[in-house]
């Protein structure tokens, strides 16, 4: 099958509440194109060069979201343009996100990477790690907008939702509780809404277990393989 059907097979299956990322890594402008012309607007990156580069050769009506792991020096590559990134796993990057978004006179949308899986190459944030960054991030875009708060505030950023990635197993029963696990902890943090974090988006599922991650919740799922073919 082509691209477009591909697409069009795997939007047909998804319900109403779930976003689709097209996970275009790799995968030359022709592809993305027709994507694009068979009517995908979100595409997923996980090298900023790779992405800047295609965000300057096509239409600016696409949303660009950067799903690989972020080292900090890169960030102002992508200030400019950047829609969601989904991979931030510690306070470190977020404050160089709310700068670089400051500069650029933006809010970057963010999710909160947690760690789920057994995998020791995984990267993310436990729970205490996570409870600690989103009351940092609450109380500096709590306080008020003097010019010394404006200064070391939190008002560049906006962290919208969780994102987290299974051990990469055959395991059903074990992605089902890593999944399952993610959406509790985003179940738990629903009161904690203030201007600058409002968790509304759960990440999570990709080629291979988007339908099992939509069954426990998901409400944003990151394709690629199955789109665009393997690598």
């Amino acid at each position: 099958m082509s691209i477009a059907q591909n697409l069009l097979k795997i939007k047909s299956t998804l319900p109403s509440t779930v976003t689709l990322v097209a996970v275009s890594k790799t995968k030359p402008i022709n592809d993305l194109m027709e994507a694009y012309d068979a009517g995908q607007r979100i595409f997923g990156e996980n090298k900023i060069q790779e992405m800047a580069e295609k965000w300057e050769a096509m239409p600016k009506d696409i949303e660009w979201h950067m799903i690989g792991h972020v080292q900090t020096n890169k960030v102002k590559f992508m200030a400019p343009f950047v829609s969601l990134i989904h991979g931030v796993d510690s306070l470190k990057l977020l404050e160089e996100i709310n700068k670089q978004a400051k500069k650029n006179n933006r809010i970057i949308d963010c999710l909160l990477q947690v760690y789920i899986a057994e995998e020791e190459s995984k990267f993310g944030l436990d729970e205490e790690e996570l409870a600690e960054i989103l009351h940092f991030v609450q109380t500096r875009g709590k306080a008020e907008q003097s010019e010394a708060n404006d200064k070391n505030g939190m008002n560049n950023i906006r962290v919208v939702g969780l994102m987290g990635m299974a051990t990469f197993t055959d395991n059903q029963t074990q992605i089902k509780k890593e999944f399952t696990h993610l959406k509790s902890i985003f179940d738990k943090l629903q009161s904690l809404q203030t201007e600058n974090c409002k968790l509304k988006t759960v990440s999570m599922g990709m080629s291979g277990d988007y339908q099992l991650a939509i069954e426990c919740g998901s409400t944003m799922v990151r394709i690629g393989s199955s789109i665009f073919g393997g690598r």
